[in-house]
Formats: C-alpha cells, structure tokens, sequence
C-alpha cells in the first residue's frame, strides 16, 4: 500500500514537474475549456488524485492552459501550455495557423456556422469557380474582418455568444486588420466548396466565409472546420488523441520552455 502511495505521489510531481507546450486533438461538440479540463481530468486521475474534478478545486493542482479557442463545432490542433509553458501561450494566439473550411453557398445562419439558426437562404446556381477564385484573392494580405457576434470576445467581461443566447442585445464588435498568408479553393462541388487557409491571430474562419458568400452576390456558411496546424505543431505529427493523454505521451512529446 504505501508503495502505491509513493508512486502516487511521485506521478503527481512528475506532472506538475512539467514545464512546456505539446499538442492535443479537440473532436466536435465540447468547447476548448471542456476539452481542457477533460485533460487534466484524466492526467490528475492518473497520477492517483482522489478528486481530480480541476472546476471544484480551490487551489489548482496543475496549471494548463490552451493557446487559442477552437469553435466548438471545429475539431484539430489545440495547443496545450503546462506549468511555465502557459506563458508562452500569448505567441501562440498571435502566430499562423492554418485551416481546412468546408462552406455551403446558399444558406446564411446567425453563428456562421453549422450549429445556428438559418436566417437567409439565397440561389447560388450563378456562381462558378472561377468568380469564387477571383473573389479569395480580396480576402488574402492584410484585410479588415468584423469578428462574428458569437464568439469568445468579451464585453464587459462576459463572452458575447453567453450573452446572445441569454437573449441580450449585442452589438458588433468593429472591424479589425488580419492577416491571411494564403488561402486557396480545394474543392468546388456546389453548394459546397472546400478552402485552405493559413491566417495570423484574431481571423475568424466562419467570418471569412459569411464575406465570401456576399461577395458572390449569395451567402454561406461553414458545415465543417479543422485546425491542421498551429505554431509548429501539425494534425498529423504532434497532436495527441484522448487515449493518448497520459504522463508517458506528453512526456515524449513536450516541447520544452
């Protein structure tokens, strides 16, 4: 028993020992802070921790944090900094990422997105892939974009998209300069069309295609979203799937500070 104990309780320091960034894979459906908060769940539950709920502690047992909020409805890379790894985080939220966005002409919601309510549909039949192609080159380099109204910007320390479904009025947020590196059609099977995009800090996906969809003279919104790379971190090389969430595969895959 006490052996148990021990290993125990040096599994725990190993843990909070950690000092870096690694990469874990977020699936659809929870937020970034649900996924998070599973992770130190099951690391905590690991290291033999009697009560690892990390939302009912009142002193934090392990400090993580995630560079960057993935939507809900997206899935892909979520950085994940541990210990003094969280302060490293910042370089993250302003670094390249890089998407892969399947939108669907003809179908405007109020998220943007999948998960919202249909507000306009519009025909789409007059849009070929050559005017979506000329249309993508307006929307790469240095370009304004209002962030959409559900999101985790905050007002008055509350996030917007609480606020909306609370049933406050709130207004838009004004336009802010983004950066698109490159952005490019994959796909073009209408209604829907598939684009890769690699963009700066504070870009919103779901923005860039409600614009687009305008700017063809039609709408659109987003029916799927993948993060495939943030920073140097990549969907295919680094991130780590829930069965992997252990000691033994963060460690081996820790970028230290």
């Amino acid at each position: 028993m006490a052996g148990n104990i021990s290993s125990s309780a040096s599994s725990l320091s190993k843990l909070q020992s950690l000092n870096g960034m690694f990469a874990i894979y977020k699936k659809q459906g929870p937020t970034s802070a649900d996924v998070l908060n599973k992770l130190k769940e099951t690391l905590l539950k690991e290291a033999g921790e009697k009560n690892p709920n990390p939302r009912k502690r009142k002193k934090q047992v392990l400090k993580m944090g995630h560079g960057g909020t993935l939507d809900s409805a997206a899935s892909g890379v979520l950085v994940v900094g541990v210990g003094n790894g969280t302060k490293m985080l910042s370089t993250m939220l302003s670094g390249s990422k890089k998407y892969v966005a399947v939108g669907e002409l003809g179908k405007a919601t109020d998220t943007f997105d999948a998960t919202g309510s249909v507000t306009l549909e519009t025909d789409f039949e007059h849009i070929t892939r050559l005017d979506m192609e000329e249309k993508l080159k307006s929307f790469t380099g240095d370009i304004m974009q209002v962030p959409p109204l559900y999101s985790a910007l905050k007002k008055d320390g509350q996030r917007l998209s609480v606020m909306l479904k609370q049933g406050h009025k709130v207004e838009a947020k004004p336009a802010r300069s983004v950066t698109v590196y490159n952005l490019t059609l994959q796909e073009f099977k209408p209604p829907l069309f598939t684009l890769d995009i690699e963009c700066g800090g504070g870009f919103y996906v779901r923005s860039l295609v409600d614009d687009l969809g305008k700017a063809l003279s039609s709408c659109a919104h987003i029916k799927e979203l993948v993060r495939t790379k943030q920073g140097q971190f990549t969907l295919e090389e680094h991130t780590l799937h829930e069965e992997q969430w252990t000691l033994e595969h963060i460690l081996q895959s820790l970028h230290p500070c």
